[in-house]
């Protein structure tokens, strides 16, 4: 069987094994075909040596947490033969946490989680494996061109979600939507903020390629100039560059009431001249607010395979820049200029 790993700690230890073992029945009931799965920046940080964690007694990490398969068998009965299927990435903590003892393991409060890919479970990045009922997510057969993007869907559900939950705490209708790069992340808050009805604007540095038409085609207003320099008031901001500059800027920005989700995670290094007080001042007198979020709970898996189902499936293919057949890997892996996101497809 084949399967896409790494040596977590390593730096370019990434390579394709062809005789990785078939998934062990403790890894869960339902047995999956691996159809394809999804690239972004964490599979790069893990191959750069940055990040990752191998399954305990094992050296070699598979890669791949956003993942997309058709169920081989599943005897629970949770599923069928042939449907459609992602995999939740986080599972609990062992002990477990408050948290995740009432299945919010999104919010682990003792980071003793483990993750699908990135920390102490194997990936989906391989021709065949297997999930607990529990954590396997059923998708409409119309995603099955798109469904790896439900992993990154579930990360702006739970934004939004919480992003709604803040904004009860008063009278609030919220109109005009801020969202803070257009990489797929900032692309999927975008769409489902006009799921919303909400009035959207994306902000990117990037002046051509397919990034200003996506935006459009949702019709939401793409922006390129700092977001000091936008001309308008933002009710909700999801940021999702982790670029500090950025981050500050619309912190700075909101409207009175404001909601500011960060997404995006800074690099941490980086000082920049900025007046702490006013922006104190600011988030106190008018009521703003700013919160992290990272990761989703069950319910936003679903949330989000809802969503992708009554998307227009044209734009959602859209996103998809690149479809890398799994003798590829290293091309799949490797950035391009303008990818968006880039599939590692274990069908071709």
């Amino acid at each position: 069987m084949r399967a896409v790993t790494v040596t977590p700690g390593v730096p370019d230890s990434l390579r394709l094994t062809e005789d990785w073992p078939e998934p062990a029945s403790e890894e869960g009931a339902i047995l999956v075909e691996g159809l394809a799965v999804g690239i972004c920046g964490t599979d790069q940080e893990i191959i750069a040596g940055a990040y990752g964690e191998a399954p305990p007694g094992q050296e070699r990490l598979v890669l791949g947490h956003e993942s997309l398969g058709r169920v081989l068998e599943d005897p629970t009965g949770t599923l069928q033969p042939g449907d459609l299927v992602a995999g939740v990435v986080r599972h609990p903590d062992p002990l477990p946490c408050p948290n995740c003892a009432v299945g919010e393991w999104d919010m682990c409060r003792n980071g003793q989680y483990t993750e699908h890919g990135i920390k102490a479970l194997s990936g989906f990045a391989r021709d065949r494996w297997r999930v607990q009922p529990k954590f396997a997510v059923g998708l409409d057969p119309v995603l099955e061109p798109v469904g790896m993007l439900l992993e990154p869907t579930t990360v702006v559900a739970k934004a939004w979600d919480h992003i709604e939950r803040i904004g009860r705490r008063a009278e609030w209708k919220p109109q005009t939507v801020l969202v803070t790069g257009a990489g797929p992340i900032g692309l999927l808050a975008a769409l489902l903020a006009t799921q919303r009805g909400l009035s959207v604007h994306v902000l990117d540095r990037a002046m051509t390629g397919p990034k200003p038409d996506l935006v459009r085609a949702l019709g939401a207003t793409y922006h390129t100039v700092p977001v000091s320099e936008l001309e308008f008031e933002p009710d909700v901001v999801v940021e999702c560059t982790g670029a500090p500059v950025v981050v500050l800027d619309a912190m700075c920005k909101t409207a009175p009431t404001g909601i500011v989700c960060l997404t995006g995670v800074s690099s941490g290094g980086r000082t920049i001249d900025f007046d702490a007080g006013a922006l104190n001042r600011a988030l106190v007198l008018e009521n703003n607010v700013v919160f992290g979020s990272v990761n989703a709970g069950r319910k936003h898996w679903d949330q989000a395979a809802e969503a992708l189902a009554r998307a227009d499936q044209g734009w959602l293919n859209s996103l998809i820049t690149r479809r890398v057949p799994v003798s590829g890997y290293a091309e799949a892996y490797a950035s391009g200029p303008d990818d968006i996101k880039v599939v590692l497809d274990f069908t071709a």
